[in-house]
């Protein structure tokens, strides 16, 4: 399976959607009262919150199925916002399709290195990553 297309498709016509997952991890990472954070807490759940407010959860499955497409593949079930398909890290969001392989989508906003947290990858193009497992 050729994965250039799925990025393709990310940083084309659902450049917007990821650049709206962008901006809600720089909302989170502004309440932290600095540049990094060691609390788990101020990470994955206020981000889960913030992306459910600006609807990039509740438009998660049709990009899954959008990026299952642009592979060539099809999914045999319906994607719901939720895992398996749908996670939020501590990372910051994945989406997870499985195929013959398990087709992985993620946008990387936050990094966590010795146990503190930080703002990363300030661009859609940074912050895609589309891989297989």
């Amino acid at each position: 399976m050729n994965t250039a297309p799925v990025r393709e498709h990310l940083l084309g016509e659902r450049r917007e959607w990821v650049q709206t997952a962008i901006d809600c991890a720089d909302a989170v990472a502004s309440g932290w009262g600095g540049a990094t954070t060691t609390d788990s807490e101020t990470v994955v759940s206020p981000y889960r919150t913030t992306l459910d407010r600006a609807g990039v959860l509740a438009n998660a499955p049709a990009v899954l199925r959008e990026c299952v497409e642009a592979a060539g593949e099809r999914l045999s079930a319906n994607p719901v916002a939720a895992p398996p398909y749908v996670v939020v890290t501590s990372e910051g969001l994945l989406l997870r399709a499985t195929l013959d392989e398990r087709l992985l989508v993620r946008v990387r906003v936050f990094g966590l290195a010795d146990g503190t947290y930080e703002r990363v990858n300030e661009s859609p193009a940074e912050t895609v990553a589309v891989e297989l497992a």
